[in-house]
């Protein structure tokens, strides 16, 4: 979707990390997942498709079983899937995926909870919090490929769940973003609209990034 300088990528890497916190995902393993999500989209090859599953947790325990295999080098991806550019920063993936380094997360999210929570039932948040990365790729998988209106006919079930793109910054377009995998803006059509497209813009403006294709608006 775009390109950017060793600075930048490292940059990013950290922020990934300092912002998934105790959901922190190796980012190579992560892509290759991706990758096999587009390629074998809605079929029993695809990592986490939820019309193969019973429920959204059956659904993400077995994409959970396929990452750690990658991360802990288990089972190779297929070339397929390592040919384009994988980010890779070994000795942040040693910190970030690391048990001692989640459990220290858990217990900032716990502190700030007990330092600035109102009430007791704030701290039902605290498992959401722990588990956001998780959580927020179950929200796209499973409601991305079940719920919503369909722009193409892409083969698969893929949906764009929500027309505006408030929810989860635009990734709910999943139905777009499946007919344009390397586009950068995943809305399509003038009622949609993708914020996260909008901070690109900008930083593709600055120079911080360089968009490599987006499609024009229906």
């Amino acid at each position: 979707m775009y390109f950017t300088s060793p600075f930048w990528e490292k940059t990013f890497y950290f922020l990934t990390w300092f912002f998934q916190g105790s959901s922190y995902l190796v980012p190579r393993a992560y892509a290759v997942m991706h990758r096999m999500h587009h390629a074998f989209s809605d079929t029993e090859k695809d990592p986490h498709s939820p019309h193969f599953f019973k429920d959204v947790w059956q659904m993400m325990m077995h994409t959970r079983n396929i990452y750690n295999a990658f991360v802990k080098n288990q089972i190779a991806p297929l070339e397929q899937f390592t040919k384009e550019y994988l980010p890779v920063w070994n000795w942040m993936d040693k910190i970030g995926d690391n048990l001692l380094t989640r459990i220290a997360w858990v217990a900032v999210y716990i502190g700030i909870y007990i330092m600035f929570s109102p009430a007791w039932y704030w701290f039902l948040l605290i498992p959401i919090h722990i588990l956001m990365g998780p959580v927020q790729g179950a929200v796209v998988n499973w409601c991305g490929h079940k719920y919503g209106y369909t722009n193409f006919d892409n083969g698969d079930h893929s949906r764009n769940t929500e027309r505006w793109g408030i929810f989860l910054m635009g990734e709910l377009f999943q139905n777009n973003h499946h007919f344009l995998p390397k586009s950068a803006k995943f809305s399509y059509k003038k009622s949609e609209w993708d914020p996260t497209f909008f901070i690109m813009r900008i930083m593709n403006k600055i120079g911080i990034i360089k968009i490599q294709y987006q499609p024009a608006t229906a």
